[in-house]
């Protein structure tokens, strides 16, 4: 696990228009599946409609593996709908198991 400063990864990803995002999704991706998640490969994020299954996969991954809530529609729900604060709620829990 890499601790993440969490104004750091909004400031790189408004100032990257997004890109770095994308890269923090693959980057923490990687490290809830060596925690035990089975979360696809990344490339799907660019598929429109599949990426739908990627993301429950990731609140899947997150929510079994790092909140250990067993609350996978709650937080699919949460990045369907408000997105941009699923990054910080995912790195906050992240950095807790750093």
């Amino acid at each position: 696990m890499k601790k993440r400063n969490i104004f750091l990864l909004y400031l790189f990803g408004i100032l990257t228009l997004g890109i770095y995002f994308i890269y923090w999704f693959v980057a923490t991706k990687n490290e809830i599946n060596s925690l035990g998640a089975k979360i696809p490969t990344a490339w799907l994020i660019i598929v429109p409609i599949v990426n739908l299954y990627w993301m429950y996969k990731y609140c899947e991954g997150f929510s079994t593996y790092v909140k250990k809530d067993n609350n996978t529609v709650l937080w699919f729900v949460i990045f369907a709908l408000a997105g941009i604060i699923m990054p910080g709620i995912v790195q906050s829990e992240l950095n807790k198991k750093a």
